[in-house]
């Protein structure tokens, strides 16, 4: 299951939602707005993704992280708009036979999803300035 939202993610569904009885291992990655960037105090984040195409390369790392690992199911789930300090603006869970597998495999999904995902993020700083820190959607073609 792969998903943008505006609402805030429901962890604990998304965690069941991968569960299986031939699964002995579950992995939850949590992203979360945290309150210092390189020294600067952050006061929330702006997220802006091309809808589109984001959903279809998330499908594709789905597809990879499927291909690579016995995964008994996996979902990601990236949250859009205005986000404060301290909530999830990611969620990654994936269910695998064993704990080593579960780990590589939610750990290679977060990783493609941050190298390929087409999402973009603005910092906005506790003195009012803010800056696209990884691209800005209008440059991008994103909305």
């Amino acid at each position: 299951m792969i998903r943008l939202t505006h609402d805030p993610i429901d962890y604990d569904a998304l965690t069941e939602s991968v569960r299986r009885d031939h699964c002995g291992a579950v992995i939850l990655f949590l992203g979360t707005v945290r309150d210092l960037t390189g020294g600067e105090v952050t006061v929330a984040l702006d997220y802006a993704a091309y809808g589109p195409m984001a959903e279809r390369k998330m499908a594709e790392i789905e597809s990879e992280t499927r291909a690579r690992w016995p995964i008994g199911e996996i979902a990601m789930v990236h949250r859009l708009g205005r986000l404060e300090v301290g909530e999830v603006s990611v969620a990654v869970a994936a269910s695998c036979p064993h704990r080593a597998e579960a780990f590589d495999a939610c750990r290679y999904a977060i990783d493609r999803l941050k190298e390929l995902v087409p999402i973009w993020k603005k910092e906005n700083w506790a003195d009012g300035r803010t800056e696209w820190i990884e691209g800005s959607p209008s440059l991008r073609g994103g909305s």
